[in-house]
């Protein structure tokens, strides 16, 4: 299995990488935007009818800066919770959060998923913590999202990327 012994793309990217001399270094990390609407309190609903079921949405974008070997990923997460019972909005939090990073020894044809893949992971606990807090602040049980995935979210783009094209040249 490839997962299993690393050679997984996403993760011989990061692997060949480090073998090669990387050197990356967090400059800078910040919340670019956010919003957190409590539809519950806006609503007057009392907690013992609510039911939640919750969304959670990740996107990824990645790009250089124009600074040498500087690069901005920002990691989107788009939080929905609804009530099972009825279907109705109980919250929604979207949360931009932006890592500035600075990176040598990561060859060209491996950088795209060495940014798409680690930059987000190092990224991911104080994302986390935030949207924990947040929902904590604003009345609901503090929400700790589960460990999200990157190099599968990587292939799945990858796969969605390559469907598209294929379906372009189709036609």
């Amino acid at each position: 299995m490839a997962e299993e012994n690393g050679s997984a793309s996403g993760d011989s990217a990061a692997q060949g990488a480090t073998a090669q001399g990387l050197r990356m270094q967090v400059l800078a990390q910040f919340v670019r935007d956010m919003s957190f609407e409590n539809i519950v309190a806006q609503k007057g609903l009392t907690g013992s009818d609510l039911q939640p079921d919750i969304q959670v949405a990740v996107s990824l974008d990645a790009r250089k800066r124009p600074a040498p070997n500087q690069y901005e990923v920002t990691t989107k997460y788009k939080v929905t919770s609804k009530n099972k019972a009825n279907g109705d909005t109980l919250f929604l939090l979207e949360c931009d959060y932006v890592g500035i990073f600075h990176i040598d020894g990561v060859p060209e044809d491996q950088l795209h998923p060495f940014l798409l893949i680690e930059c987000p992971r190092l990224l991911f606990p104080f994302v986390r913590r935030i949207i924990s807090d947040i929902t904590r602040d604003g009345g609901f049980p503090a929400l700790n999202v589960d460990t999200v995935d990157f190099v599968t979210m990587y292939r799945q783009e990858i796969a969605r990327r390559a469907q598209a094209q294929q379906a372009a040249t189709v036609n």
